[in-house]
């Protein structure tokens, strides 16, 4: 039997990207909270009547300030109630990575594959008929064998990837409702999603996650600056939220929240520098929302055996962020050629085209591209989302 997989794509001159996102069922609700203050009702004003001089100094010492204060902050929570409201809403993820070390014996060089696990956090997004859906980075799961999650009464579950988007480092992760208890379902909730372009810089935010695997800690701070730049090996990561909250590594996926307990940022650990302190990142409710949204959609999908994968008929290489510079390419996957006689209805894919995006999921390298496609069978369709040069070889 032939390998086929029909490919389903389209694009726009001028640098456009083109395509739009497959429409599922499945979309993560989440409702917006709607603070009001009712007006109460005045007392009528009594008829005024001169005091006596002790009835004043009595007075004074009813409405004297006390030694103890009670803060009203309106639509604002203490940090303490804001950490006791969202940890039932952040789950600690263990990624059990495959790692491929080289070696020497007396027999010569010798590969082996091994296991080591790495910690990361997740926040809890929503759910749909049949799974729960917890928003992490990309990078907490990267290279997978195994995912565990655990919750806010330390139970656990096995996790499986439900989508991801490489070119901003998030990914949805999904739970089967049936892999958790009765017990767990009544202590975890889904966050709030509040505004990320509504904080200004000065804002106070509560940073929850499992930080350095230890499980879940808390920390405080403020937003530092918005709309960051920062470069990482992988290039640009732009628009994030800086704070001076301390985030540390398995922090990353954890929830940055504002002080009404809403999500206003998934933290990315990764890009801080160790040798700066203060300095932490977070991507935007903002930008993460939309993209969560979308690879909510998805269908979780199991790796298919090798043999069954299906193919595209192409031949591709990276484009490397210095590469995309240089020469103001789009950072993805360059088709260099078009292979006939492989099966697969490629017909309408072109040399030079640069694949950004694999069923709405962004891609920047061959490595990224091959480890979705080795979860769809020959034969099925996949919407490939593609860069094309102009008449001026311009994208």
């Amino acid at each position: 039997m032939k390998r086929i997989i029909g490919v389903i794509f389209s694009a726009l001159l001028f640098g456009l990207i083109a395509g739009g996102m497959m429409v599922g069922v499945n979309y993560i609700a989440q409702e917006r909270n709607i603070y009001s203050i009712a007006e109460e009702e005045q007392p009528k004003q009594e008829e005024k009547k001169e005091s006596s001089p002790s009835e004043i100094k009595e007075q004074e010492k009813s409405t004297a300030p006390s030694d103890t204060v009670i803060a009203s902050t309106g639509n604002g929570k203490t940090v303490t109630e804001v950490a006791k409201d969202a940890m039932p809403s952040v789950v600690a993820i263990t990624n059990m990575m495959r790692y491929q070390e080289n070696g020497f014996s007396i027999f010569g060089e010798i590969q082996r594959e091994t296991e080591l696990p790495a910690s990361g956090s997740g926040v809890i997004v929503g759910q749909n008929d049949t799974e729960l859906l917890i928003a992490t980075n990309n990078h907490v799961i990267q290279d997978s064998n195994s995912l565990t999650v655990s919750f806010i009464d330390d139970s656990t579950a096995t996790a499986q990837v439900k989508g991801t988007d490489v070119t901003v480092d998030l990914a949805l992760v999904s739970v089967k409702l049936s892999d958790i208890s009765p017990e767990t379902r009544e202590k975890i909730k889904a966050v709030q999603i509040g505004s990320s372009d509504e904080m200004e810089v000065g804002d106070q935010v509560v940073a929850i996650g499992n930080a350095l695997g230890y499980g879940q800690s808390v920390t405080t701070g403020i937003i530092s600056a918005k709309n960051r730049d920062v470069q990482t090996k992988d290039g640009v990561s732009k628009g994030l939220i800086q704070t001076d909250a301390a985030i540390n590594p398995g922090n990353s996926g954890g929830a940055l929240l504002n002080m009404k307990g809403e999500l206003i940022g998934i933290n990315v650990a990764k890009y801080a520098d160790t040798d700066v302190e203060g300095m932490g990142y977070s991507i935007p409710s903002s930008a993460a929302e939309t993209i969560l949204s979308s690879l909510s959609t998805l269908t979780t999908r199991d790796k298919v055996p090798e043999a069954e994968q299906g193919v595209l008929g192409i031949q591709v290489k990276d484009i490397d962020a210095q590469t995309a510079e240089s020469f103001a390419m789009p950072k993805g996957i360059y088709i260099f050629k078009v292979l006939e006689n492989t099966g697969a209805d490629n017909s309408r894919i072109q040399e030079r085209d640069i694949i950004t995006k694999l069923d709405g999921q962004g891609v920047y390298t061959t490595a990224d591209l091959k480890a979705l496609l080795s979860k769809y069978r020959a034969g099925e369709e996949v919407k490939l989302t593609l860069m094309r040069q102009d008449g001026s070889g311009k994208y």
